[in-house]
């Protein structure tokens, strides 16, 4: 499975979670645009692939909490422990902040 990050609706990556384990590489066009800034201060603009055991924080905080959490889950029948699949269904669009992901269909 793999969502496109977006930054200020330009493609910034690829997030994917293949067999339990989390990336994150910037697409190159993003990378080489001198205009364009990280996605956060911890997944700094790099060529290299990042990987992670886990969701990585800064995509872990741009998921919904409590009521919230669990009316979205509900809502869209997702798993509240499923942490990639809700990252991927829920925030598409009306995110806090400029980073939006959506998912690869």
């Amino acid at each position: 499975m793999k969502g496109y990050v977006y930054y200020n609706k330009k493609l910034a990556g690829i997030l994917q979670k293949v067999e339990g384990e989390y990336s994150f590489k910037y697409d190159e066009q993003y990378l080489n645009d001198k205009n364009t800034k990280s996605i956060s201060l911890s997944l700094p603009k790099s060529k290299r692939q990042y990987h992670s055991k886990f969701l990585f924080p800064f995509f872990y905080g741009l998921l919904t909490e409590g009521v919230t959490k669990q009316i979205q889950c509900r809502k869209l029948k997702i798993d509240e422990n499923d942490f990639f699949i809700r990252l991927l269904r829920t925030t598409g669009k009306d995110t806090i902040g400029c980073v939006t992901i959506k998912e690869e269909k």
